[in-house]
């Protein structure tokens, strides 16, 4: 019997926003609107540097995958997390977020280890700056994969950063999906980024010969296609996995599921924050198919709700899941009824 709609795999990530004025950011000396890796030490002694000016820190926690289930939960489906984080307080942080937001992440603690973190620092024209710490979250391995979640839930949704380590993560990613393919678990993957497919082909293409559902943007479905045009990629990837999704920005987004394949276009918004569009779109849809609602609605419910995260500063969803839930499908019953 299962228990969760989603069990995620993915690195786990605590998101701390900054707000800086443009004087204080130009003495970083940092590109604007740039994300780069960086190790632990240099994180901390960016954190250490304003932590005592009066800057409020506000913490989020997150990564990709895990914002995905946490739109699962936050719609009212039930989701279930794998990932790593330190005995910090970052960690801990993170650990009682997800079960306030009840979410299982099982035993996800490493001691003396240090949480994955993502400094953002935003200056007053709204720009994002972003460094990111993976820490601990980049050594989810095969030993951390729990069978139990996995066999209980209906889908597990794999998040295509896993797939850059190659020594850990993909060896983790092997045994999840072994053991989703043993209990009749569907199995679900975001590309997260076009170099994923471009650097990491041969592990992320025998991944998706056992993907029943790939999750990828325009310039992704190109990546791992090779074809120039998104409608183009969108064609050849019925020949690589059954079922997909294309999101193209402002031109909507292409669906194909349970052998029906629609484009749904996209809401008119202004755009405040990009970053979380395409999990909050995984999310959505991975609720709508898993609560009886038809792909194109499904869609449209997600297209919705990615349209009001785009509007705001911040991957999670400010206001209430729900009720915008309903307005996006609300919208797509009203043209179905019309056509």
């Amino acid at each position: 019997m299962t228990r969760f709609d989603v069990c995620g795999l993915g690195n786990a990530i605590v998101d701390i926003f900054l707000e800086l004025s443009d004087e204080e950011f130009a003495s970083l000396g940092f590109d604007r609107g740039t994300m780069r890796l960086v190790d632990p030490d240099e994180q901390q002694k960016l954190l250490l540097r304003f932590s005592d000016r009066g800057h409020d820190l506000r913490l989020v926690s997150g990564g990709s995958v895990a914002n995905s289930v946490i739109a699962v939960s936050q719609l009212g489906g039930t989701g279930a997390f794998i990932g790593c984080v330190g005995d910090d307080r970052y960690g801990l942080h993170y650990a009682e977020e997800f079960q306030a937001l009840r979410i299982h992440m099982g035993n996800p603690i490493i001691v003396a280890q240090t949480t994955g973190t993502s400094v953002v620092l935003i200056t007053p024209d709204a720009e994002r700056t972003m460094r990111t710490s993976l820490a601990v979250s980049s050594h989810l391995c095969d030993r951390h994969i729990d069978e139990d979640r996995i066999s209980k839930s209906t889908w597990l949704f794999i998040e295509g950063y896993v797939f850059a380590n190659p020594d850990t993560g993909q060896h983790a990613i092997n045994k999840a999906i072994e053991i989703a393919k043993k209990h009749g678990t569907k199995i679900a993957v975001t590309c997260s980024e076009a170099f994923i497919p471009e650097v990491f082909g041969d592990a992320f293409h025998d991944a998706l010969k056992a993907t029943d559902l790939l999750f990828c943007n325009a310039p992704e479905a190109m990546s791992v296609t090779g074809r120039k045009t998104s409608s183009e990629a969108f064609a050849a990837l019925r020949g690589l996995v059954p079922n997909s999704v294309v999101t193209d920005g402002g031109n909507g987004a292409y669906i194909r599921f349970g052998g029906e394949e629609v484009h749904v276009p996209a809401f008119a918004c202004q755009p405040k924050d990009l970053t979380g569009a395409g999990d909050m779109f995984a999310g959505g849809f991975l609720y709508g198919i898993t609560h009886g609602f038809a792909p194109a609605i499904a869609a449209r419910g997600a297209n919705y709700m990615a349209s009001k995260v785009i509007s705001q500063v911040g991957a999670r969803l400010q206001e209430p899941a729900v009720p915008l839930w309903e307005e996006g499908i609300e919208v797509q019953r009203a043209d179905d009824v019309g056509g």
